[in-house]
């Protein structure tokens, strides 16, 4: 069937806009039609909240909230709320919460609160000297003539801290740069800086038009874009974890000095080797993209600004790094996050607030520090597993159920396929082949059923 385009469908009702959908794209509509109401609140006020967040709503899309407990940051207790599908993940979230809250719990800093704005723009001129002179001159306006805009910010602590010109015109003609500098405090910022940078290029461009250290036909600026970057490598984070080496294999059979030595190897090839960088800075981002869903902020631009930071020196690399020195281990992340307690939908989202209100209302600095300590204990969690058992026994006994339920299996089947992989490492065949031996089916039966 050919879909038609459709015109105004922004302006169309839910009701409408879902009724298009369905009769477009949809063999059996009544179906449709009900999963998506299925998944409406109950509470209209709620959704009518949920429908305005974004353009085109239709419904909502469920994510699984649970939390990690037993963290110890700073000497102080919290429970991580965690919004995330994968199945191992809050599992071993826990389990490096406590493992580490026996050994002293999680440290945690800020080190830089800073992040970066520009205005994008062309200049035809051939001396670059006298432009810096005529920026030079006029640089106290930027601040001037943005005051009412930074009032707020200002009157908390943060607001501009600089702005300056750059000639990036080595690397494309004619490229030039107002950099700005900003502490948004507890915002993430995006509208602030992007609202100054707007208006510090129209400031640009007035005093360019009558710059006298500058010739007539040098005196025109075109702006190309103004916009705040998400790559903050001053505002950074550390998180680290120690403990004398005899304690990492407490409780177990493993010996201490060939767990820490497996360990630094694993971290040493994450930071030589980008194919397993890669794997293991997207585990740090499970444990840290979870709290940032879970809280309300974007983690589209934490992931790519972590990205980013793993190769700031040309090689992408761990974004964690260990040592063992005199007996004692020692496992730290160091991570670029721009985060908000307010503005968006922090104060919007029920669930977000719910999940501010468990980790006490913390300030950005502070949810900086939870959430690099979530990356931190994260990659722990696999590495551990990875240099002992391997990353499959937890994963795949996590996953069971998820295979279980797309099976429909029922409680009981549950109950007796789950105890049938106490002492072995379940995969999809497996599963399938003792599902099938439970129910009393034959596996090429059941297999031809859920084809069709």
């Amino acid at each position: 069937m050919t879909v038609k385009p459709i015109k105004g469908f922004s302006k169309l009702s839910k009701e409408a806009k879902t009724e298009w959908l369905i009769d477009n794209y949809f063999d059996n509509p009544e179906e449709s039609l009900a999963l998506l109401k299925s998944y409406w609140h109950a509470d209209s006020k709620i959704q009518k909240l949920h429908d305005e967040f974004i353009e085109n709503t239709l419904t909502n899309y469920y994510m699984p909230f649970g939390v990690a407990p037993n963290f110890l940051i700073n000497r102080k207790m919290y429970c991580l709320p965690m919004a995330i599908e994968e199945s191992s993940v809050v599992a071993a979230m826990a389990k490096a919460g406590s493992f580490w809250l026996e050994r002293g719990g999680f440290k945690a800093e800020v080190i830089a609160t800073k992040k970066i704005g520009h205005v994008h723009f062309v200049w035809r001129g051939k001396e670059f000297a006298k432009l810096q002179a005529f920026f030079d001159r006029i640089r106290d306006n930027f601040f001037e003539e943005t005051a009412d805009i930074t009032r707020n910010m200002r009157a908390r602590g943060g607001g501009i801290l600089d702005i300056e010109l750059i000639d990036r015109s080595d690397l494309e003609p004619n490229y030039y740069q107002l950099k700005g500098t900003f502490d948004t405090r507890d915002s993430m910022g995006a509208n602030f800086i992007n609202t100054i940078l707007e208006k510090w290029s129209n400031i640009w461009e007035k005093y360019i038009a009558t710059a006298e250290e500058l010739e007539e036909e040098d005196r025109k600026s075109e702006t190309i874009m103004c916009i705040l970057s998400n790559f903050t490598p001053e505002c950074i984070v550390r998180a680290e974890v120690s403990c004398p080496i005899d304690r990492l294999t407490e409780g177990t059979d493993i010996d201490p000095e060939r767990f820490a030595e497996n360990f630094v190897r694993a971290v040493h090839v994450a930071r030589i080797e980008p194919y397993r960088a890669v794997t293991h800075n997207k585990g740090i981002m499970n444990g840290v993209d979870a709290i940032v869903i879970a809280t309300g902020n974007d983690f589209r631009a934490i992931e790519a600004c972590a990205h980013a930071y793993a190769a700031r020196d040309g090689q992408y690399r761990s974004l964690s790094d260990v040592s063992v020195e005199n007996g004692e281990f020692k496992f730290w992340i160091e991570l670029p996050l721009a985060l908000g307690t307010v503005g968006g939908i922090t104060k919007l989202h029920p669930m977000v607030k719910f999940a501010m209100q468990l980790l006490g209302k913390p300030s950005a600095p502070e949810l900086m520090q939870i959430i690099a300590v979530a990356g931190l204990a994260q990659n722990f969690s696999a590495l551990r597993s990875l240099t002992t058992t391997g990353i499959q026994k937890g994963h795949m006994k996590m996953h069971l159920l998820n295979i279980l339920n797309q099976f429909e299996a029922t409680e009981k089947e549950k109950a007796i396929i789950v105890d049938s992989f106490k002492n072995r490492i379940p995969s999809y065949q497996l599963a399938l082949e003792e599902f099938c031996r439970v129910r009393g089916i034959a596996v090429d039966e059941f297999v031809k059923h859920q084809e069709q």
